[in-house]
C-alpha cells in the first residue's frame, strides 16, 4: 500500500475552503494519513506556499507526531501532539493561506514524512531552516497533499 496523505475539506489539487484562510476562521483543516513503512517511528507534516513573492513560505511546522497518530483533526492547536515549529508568519501551529490580494492563485503543499527516529531531537518552535536538515537523513517515506487559494 502506497503511503498516502488525505483531507476530507478539500480534494487533492482542489480549492482550499475560505474556512482554513486568513480571510477565515484560519483553522488547518482535517488531515488523515495510511500506508506509511512499517518501520516508520514517527511523522512530521510542513505545510509550505512556493508561490509566495518572496520565496517559499512556511504554513505550519509540526514534527515527532507519534506512529500510531493517523489524522489531525480540523483545527489543531500547538501542544495537542507532537511539536510544532514556528511558521512564516512568526507563530507556532497552522496558518492559512493568505496570499498577497491580486497575486492568482497560490498552491499550498502538505507533506507528511514517514521518519525512522522516534524523535528529530529538536525544542519546540524551531523554524524551516532548522527543520529541513534535521529530517534529511531520517525519511523513509513522503506523502503529498496540495490545494489553491486565491485572495481577490
Amino acid at each position: 500500500m502506497a503511503f498516502k496523505l488525505f483531507s476530507n475539506a478539500f480534494s487533492d489539487g482542489g480549492w482550499i475552503p475560505e474556512l482554513h484562510s486568513c480571510t477565515g476562521a484560519d483553522v488547518s483543516p482535517t488531515l488523515e494519513w495510511s500506508g506509511e513503512p512499517p518501520e516508520t517511528r514517527s511523522f512530521t507534516l510542513v505545510v509550505d506556499d512556493p508561490d509566495a513573492p518572496a520565496g517559499t513560505w512556511t504554513h505550519w511546522l509540526l514534527y515527532d507526531i507519534a506512529p500510531k497518530v493517523h489524522s489531525l483533526a480540523q483545527g489543531y492547536k500547538p501542544g495537542n501532539l507532537g511539536l510544532s515549529g514556528a511558521n512564516d508568519f512568526g507563530r507556532q501551529g497552522y496558518g492559512g493561506p493568505c496570499p498577497p490580494k491580486g497575486h492568482g492563485p497560490h498552491r499550498y503543499f502538505f507533506k507528511l514524512y514517514a521518519l525512522d527516529v522516534q524523535t528529530l531531537g529538536l525544542p519546540a518552535g524551531v523554524k524551516t531552516t532548522e527543520l529541513h536538515p534535521a529530517l534529511k537523513s531520517h525519511v523513509l517515506a513522503e506523502a503529498q497533499y496540495m490545494g489553491r487559494f486565491e485572495r481577490r
